[in-house]
């Protein structure tokens, strides 16, 4: 049995949100994947910093959420947990690809 009900249309809901949320809040800690890879042989340990931070803040607004709606805790909990894995393998993965690639960044210091 998955960790929520499927078929109910509000468990679905509170899945989207609680991904959504995941998403907005390291998107305003942070700029991108994309200038992550982009700028990471200059900036990569300062954005992941900042990837970690939005991850901690996203942890706490999504376990608040579950703890005030009990009826939708799974699918909270399932919907930020796979935005947060998913978000942070894309910055790791940005991280990665920037440290190994030739191509200059786009920012001048």
């Amino acid at each position: 049995m998955p960790p929520f009900n499927a078929n109910n249309s509000s468990d679905g809901i509170a899945f989207l949100v609680s991904a959504g949320i995941v998403y907005e809040i390291i998107a305003a800690a942070c700029s991108s994947p994309q200038t992550t890879e982009i700028n990471a042989s200059a900036r990569a340990e300062t954005l992941m910093k900042w990837v970690h931070i939005g991850l901690i803040q996203a942890a706490l607004f999504v376990g608040a959420a579950a703890l005030f709606d009990k009826s939708h805790r799974n699918a909270i909990l399932a919907g930020g947990g796979a935005a947060g894995v998913l978000m942070y393998g894309q910055y790791v993965h940005a991280k990665s690809a920037g440290l190994n690639s030739t191509e200059p960044g786009t920012e001048q210091y």
